[in-house]
């Protein structure tokens, strides 16, 4: 088991460009396959997560070629996928899994899906049942709730669907189930989430239209191949921008952030929190759009987060807790039920673990309440088996007197690997 120890630091200089956004990753190399001809992507992230969506593909029979950051996947069109002789493992991604049932299910061919623990009891029901809908032919644990699923691929019937709860995965699954069936398939979404699938089908020139909440495909299209660079994961430059605005003076610059809209809520809720953010837009990235952020240290104010902005800052609540343990007031944070079925409750994680830095945290349902102190004590902290509580429980060591141990780092790999290299070079 990986730790990494750390104790109280001063402030953050410099500046660094994130790696690559990985929902965008996954999704080049799933519509890269489908497309006809070479699309090449630089500033791809280097994580497991999306390593598993590379080896699945090659399993499928693309070409992709590149180590690192840089790939070049050999779309193969719509119909070019052929059966993988083995079981297709996803690791932890939850990503890699759910949307790759979608693409699969429309193929003509049998695959089985299965991943790590952590994933195995992660709900998989929210995409097999619309999926279900269209005509997949789909088995798995619990009626097809959990992994391993077993697909027998088969032609899909277009679909009128209106989410549950706001989910990208959901939505990405029957947007790219829907590329397989003949017509229109149309998905209704109760707030907007993360949209990255339905920029980058435009894209490459599929027929993706949004018309208030809804979000409709036309079946059959062909996928024209992109060449462009990654933009920056803002949920990985997330936990740099906490760190320098806590850390008194502080002031880090990150270069080719991506700031989608639906992504880009931790901005807005750290500045309505009083933090000194400045945007400096850029030229956008295979339809995304991107800025230079510069960050400088400030005090920190208790707000209430929930509503629409939730589903836009679902994966760096971790983060956001950190710094509500230091502003002054009561943070509380609502409408975040589906923080519990991440990588693991990061609900209960957060809280368990921000009362080991004696931080007052009160643990509700759907979120939490979190009243922000001038100092934090040093703590031995679990990572829970999940990569962005265990670099928010780094970040928060940084801030506390004593030693602060986080267990079981080797998670970090899953998004940022270079995690601790980054936050070393910052330090003067």
């Amino acid at each position: 088991m990986n730790t990494v120890t750390v104790r109280k630091k001063s402030y953050l200089k410099g500046e660094f460009t994130p790696p690559g956004d990985k929902s965008v990753s996954h999704r080049a190399v799933m519509l890269g396959s489908l497309a006809q001809g070479n699309t090449t992507v630089t500033n791809f992230c280097p994580g497991d997560d999306t390593l598993r969506t590379v080896n699945a593909f090659r399993s499928l029979g693309v070409i992709i070629e590149g180590t690192g950051t840089q790939y070049t996947i050999a779309g193969k069109g719509l119909h070019g996928l052929h059966e993988s002789s083995d079981v297709i493992d996803a690791g932890n991604s939850g990503t890699t899994a759910r949307l790759i049932t979608g693409l699969l299910s429309g193929q003509d061919f049998f695959t089985t899906i299965s991943g790590d623990g952590s994933l195995r009891s992660r709900p998989m029901r929210r995409v097999t049942k619309p999926l279900g809908e269209m005509g997949a032919k789909i088995d798995g644990r619990a009626k097809g709730d959990y992994l391993p699923l077993c697909i027998r691929g088969t032609l899909l019937s277009p679909l009128k669907y209106t989410l549950p709860v706001p989910s990208a995965q959901v939505k990405s699954a029957i947007l790219l189930a829907g590329l397989y069936a003949e017509g229109v398939t149309e998905i209704t979404e109760p707030l907007p989430s993360r949209d990255h699938t339905e920029r980058m089908l435009a894209a490459m020139g599929g027929s993706v239209e949004r018309h208030g909440a809804a979000i409709r495909v036309q079946g059959f299209p062909e996928l024209k191949p992109l060449s462009f660079r990654i933009p920056g994961d803002v949920s990985s430059a997330a936990f740099l921008i906490v760190a320098a605005t806590i850390l008194p003076g502080s002031e880090v610059t990150i270069r080719k952030v991506g700031t989608n809209p639906l992504r880009s809520g931790i901005l807005e809720v750290l500045q309505r929190m009083g933090a000194q953010i400045q945007i400096i837009p850029s030229a956008d990235e295979g339809g995304e759009p991107t800025a230079d952020i510069v960050v400088t240290s400030s005090s920190l104010k208790g707000v209430v987060i929930n509503g629409e902005v939730i589903p836009r800052i679902i994966d760096e609540i971790p983060i956001l807790a950190v710094a509500a343990a230091h502003a002054e007031g009561t943070t509380i944070i609502r409408d975040a039920k589906e923080l519990r079925v991440k990588e693991t409750d990061r609900i209960t994680a957060i809280v368990e673990g921000l009362k080991k830095f004696g931080v007052t945290a009160e643990e509700f349902d759907d979120g939490m309440a979190i009243t922000g102190q001038e100092n934090l004590s040093g703590a031995t902290v679990p990572s829970y088996g999940d990569h962005r509580i265990a670099m928010a429980f780094i970040i928060a060591g940084l801030t506390a007197s004593g030693e602060t141990t986080v267990q079981d780092t080797e998670v970090i790999g899953i998004s940022f690997p270079q995690f601790m290299e980054t936050v070393g070079s910052l330090f003067t």
